[in-house]
């Protein structure tokens, strides 16, 4: 059962072991987690949840703009932002980790598709300093946005595209996945990392105005967790997030777009430098928190997790046709897609892989999964849902997508239940129903030189 993430971040996607079978942790007051869910007159809105277990807090804020909300020719802006986030704002015109390194704090940042965020985890004492950081570069980071910063992170990410896309064994397919399975005009169209041609040409005008555009206090979501008394928290809060400076703005409008629909079976090949042919088999599925989803991911646990799950036994175990097997539903706002990859095992043929890995998954998808089968997948989500609310960074990561995806901060139980009330009629529906084996995505990587159009 993968790791699951509420928005998928590109690539970085996790599975965890067969070891997952073993019963979950018992679990902590987590289904009853005290969060305070309210909003400042500018339209910021404000989750709190206290926890005095541990002396740390953790406070992340999230601003809702991902790269769906990038325009034709701008690619990469919102990533583009995670990097400039951090090169100083008007009243601390330094690098953003300076003052958390000297306290043992963690900084950091993602984007995705659907958002970005912004998270430290500090001693509770310094609550004050994670929050006036924050507010200083949501409200003051433009004045110390110079031509010489942006160009400095326009090429720290062309690099950072070069080294997890362009250059690793494989490393493309995530861009020929997203390329293949959406329109260039759909908001998912284009990657998150953006391309080297629309990084060149960013102004220093054309991004200033994206900042404004979507990272105003309207547009995001502050959430603060951990050891800190609520009054206190909200006085912080309100002195640098609710001042004069962040004045009334409305939320970014979110994009708009349908599921796209594949009525054949659309088959890429491209060559890399590799080993081993790989197949990557990909399908349009139900959005995040959508009837379907959640079974699809206890779907992924049947077919991929450990030696005697329906993919892995037939193809590494038995035919010793596949090196390795994984299945994902990838999650997202809009819609999301589903995907199984396998590894041809040395010696071993695209052909060969080919024939034995439809027959599996013919054969995988054919019945429900059994009592055990659903124990084991189930006990796997349960397990890395509970560890998600138990940390601080993650807790406070939970809260805030539940707030982006549905309204509502307080949306465990309801997450939960998505899984604990799932069957194996259900499971099986929705694998029947979704991953049809007549129409789907696939890309084929195969050894030969790097193909063209990387540097686009």
């Amino acid at each position: 059962m993968r790791l699951r993430s509420l928005f998928w971040a590109g690539a970085l996607l996790a599975t965890a072991s067969a070891a997952q079978a073993t019963p979950p942790p018992k679990p902590p007051a987590a289904l009853s987690l005290p969060v305070e869910q309210y909003q400042l007159d500018n339209g910021l809105t404000v989750l709190l949840s206290e926890d005095h277990r541990l002396p740390v807090v953790a406070t992340e804020i999230r601003y809702l703009v991902g790269s769906a909300h990038e325009r034709k020719g701008r690619s990469g802006f919102a990533h583009l932002f995670e990097h400039l986030m951090f090169q100083g704002s008007k009243n601390f015109d330094d690098e953003y980790f300076k003052p958390f390194e000297p306290i043992g704090g963690s900084v950091n940042g993602t984007t995705t598709q659907d958002r970005t965020n912004f998270f430290e985890r500090v001693p509770s004492n310094y609550l004050d300093l994670a929050l006036w950081m924050e507010s200083d570069r949501m409200f003051h980071l433009l004045p110390a946005l110079t031509l010489d910063r942006l160009d400095n992170q326009r090429d720290v990410v062309k690099n950072e595209r070069r080294q997890r896309y362009e250059n690793p064994p494989y490393g493309m397919a995530w861009i020929y996945l997203t390329e293949t399975l959406y329109p260039a005009s759909h908001p998912y169209g284009h990657s998150v990392i953006g391309s080297h041609t629309d990084l060149t040409a960013a102004s220093l005008d054309d991004v200033k105005g994206f900042f404004r555009e979507y990272y105003g206090p309207a547009n995001a979501v502050v959430t603060v967790v951990g050891d800190f008394r609520t009054a206190e928290a909200k006085a912080l809060v309100k002195k640098y997030f609710g001042g004069a400076e962040g004045a009334p703005g409305k939320r970014a409008s979110e994009p708009k777009a349908s599921m796209p629909k594949l009525d054949s079976i659309v088959h890429v090949t491209k060559t890399d430098d590799v080993k081993l042919p790989r197949i990557y088999l990909a399908w349009h599925t139900p959005a995040i928190f959508a009837p379907g989803d959640a079974e699809l991911d206890l779907l992924s646990s049947i077919l991929a997790d450990g030696k005697t799950s329906r993919l892995y036994k037939p193809l590494v175990y038995d035919k010793k046709v596949a090196k390795d097997v994984e299945a994902f539903q990838a999650s997202m706002q809009l819609s999301s897609f589903y995907v199984v990859q396998v590894t041809a095992a040395p010696g071993k043929t695209l052909k060969e892989l080919e024939t034995a890995l439809m027959e599996a998954l013919e054969k995988a998808l054919a019945t429900p999964p059994s009592e055990d089968e659903m124990k084991r997948a189930v006990n796997g989500y349960k397990k890395s849902f509970y560890q998600r609310v138990e940390g601080a960074v993650s807790r406070a990561s939970t809260l805030s997508s539940y707030f982006h995806a549905t309204g509502k901060a307080d949306y465990l139980k309801q997450d939960l239940a998505r899984y604990t009330g799932a069957t194996p009629k259900s499971v099986h529906d929705a694998g029947q129903k979704w991953l049809d084996l007549r129409h789907h995505v696939r890309i084929d990587i195969v050894q030969g030189p790097k193909a063209g159009g990387a540097q686009q």
